[in-house]
């Protein structure tokens, strides 16, 4: 492979707004999925992740896709994406499934679950690198680069006009995307960089805390408290997790809670409900996420009630990890409910799949 630009490379990243900014801006979907850089030189291509390392192995599916839709020698930076079963909406959840160390099983999940690469920038064409290039520029060579891309690559769709880019954004959460990116129209690309801007929904619930999970630095602190919420048949479904507390606040956390530990003897996440088909935190004390790590807990009577701050959900459980707003000792813990939570208009996935009128900017 002989590029302009070689692998690997880190992305050009985007920091959190609280509004969506104003000024000489291209809006974009904020898409939920694997961050990629693809390099293509001929028959040699290479998906590159957000860590720098190859994914190829993982989408077969769309290596094939790739030699077919895009330019013989380039290097785009996007997002692989999965449609889930419902097809109305973005699955990261099974998203995650993709990435399996068994070669049989990626290859059965390729033709069960194949996934689509969605373009936003382009950073290399023949010989020419265009990263110093102003992203205008880059945009329309990217447009068309792939004007005749077909599924499963896509090109995002883009706007100037920030009333349609807060549209969007109300919109398309409904088909499970993440907000809206704003890109400065002359900024140039700068990798590992946060240059860019993304603006997410930011919403707040109140959760049963049922657990905690040991800090790193010691075993008299707390990493982070287990979150849950009942469901309407009275399961308390593990939703995720909230962990940013200073030391100090760790400590005192972990004196706090000493009264509420328990033993997993009737605890609503005892290994018996998982081996009924409950998801409980258990699930990812084994995970190949997070090799290495200890994700083992300490279980609580679930007596406390806090409200954290979170972006949007990811089936039953927070997408992210959830923000420490208060505690509330005024909640009783039964009522901390699915029913609280606000629920997304849907909208099709479709539309912004393959751009339709999206795509069409104000001259």
């Amino acid at each position: 492979m002989q590029l302009p630009i070689m692998p690997p490379i880190a992305p050009m990243l985007a920091k959190p707004v609280n509004t969506i900014p104003d000024g000489a801006m291209s809006y974009e979907p904020k898409w939920d999925g694997f961050r990629s850089i693809i390099f293509r030189d001929g028959d040699d291509i290479e998906i590159g992740s957000r860590n720098e390392k190859p994914m190829n192995r993982y989408f077969p599916e769309l290596i094939e896709a790739l030699k077919a839709t895009v330019p013989e020698r380039c290097v785009l930076d996007g997002e692989i994406v999965l449609v889930g079963a419902s097809g109305d909406r973005l699955d990261f959840e099974a998203l995650q499934q993709r990435i399996h160390p068994a070669a049989s099983r990626v290859r059965l999940l390729a033709e069960q679950t194949p996934a689509k690469f969605v373009a936003f920038d382009l950073l290399a064409l023949n010989d020419e690198d265009l990263t110093g290039r102003p992203f205008a520029e880059r945009r329309s060579a990217l447009e068309k680069a792939l004007a005749n891309a077909d599924a499963p690559i896509h090109l995002t769709a883009t706007t100037r006009d920030k009333g349609t880019a807060e549209q969007w954004f109300n919109q398309f959460e409904g088909a499970g995307l993440d907000g809206i990116l704003a890109k400065p129209l002359d900024g140039t690309y700068q990798p590992d960089k946060r240059v860019m801007f993304k603006i997410k929904h930011q919403r707040t619930a109140d959760c049963v805390v049922a657990g905690y999970r040991l800090h790193k630095s010691g075993d008299d602190r707390i990493g982070s408290l287990l979150l849950g919420l009942y469901t309407d048949d009275g399961r308390l479904a593990s939703v995720g997790v909230v962990g940013a507390f200073p030391m100090q606040r760790r400590k005192e956390l972990f004196e706090e809670l000493q009264p509420l530990v328990t033993s997993f003897d009737g605890h609503p996440w005892a290994w018996a409900k998982q081996e009924e088909g409950s998801r409980t935190p258990r699930n990812a004390e084994g995970s190949r996420w997070s090799a290495g790590k200890d994700l083992s807990f300490t279980p609580l009577r679930p007596e406390r009630v806090v409200e954290v701050a979170y972006d949007h959900m990811e089936g039953e459980r927070f997408r992210h990890t959830a923000q420490f707003v208060r505690w509330r000792p005024d909640r009783d813990p039964e009522s901390c409910t699915y029913e609280q939570l606000e629920e997304p208009v849907k909208f099709d996935l479709a539309a912004v799949l393959d751009n339709g009128n999206l795509n069409k900017r104000p001259e």
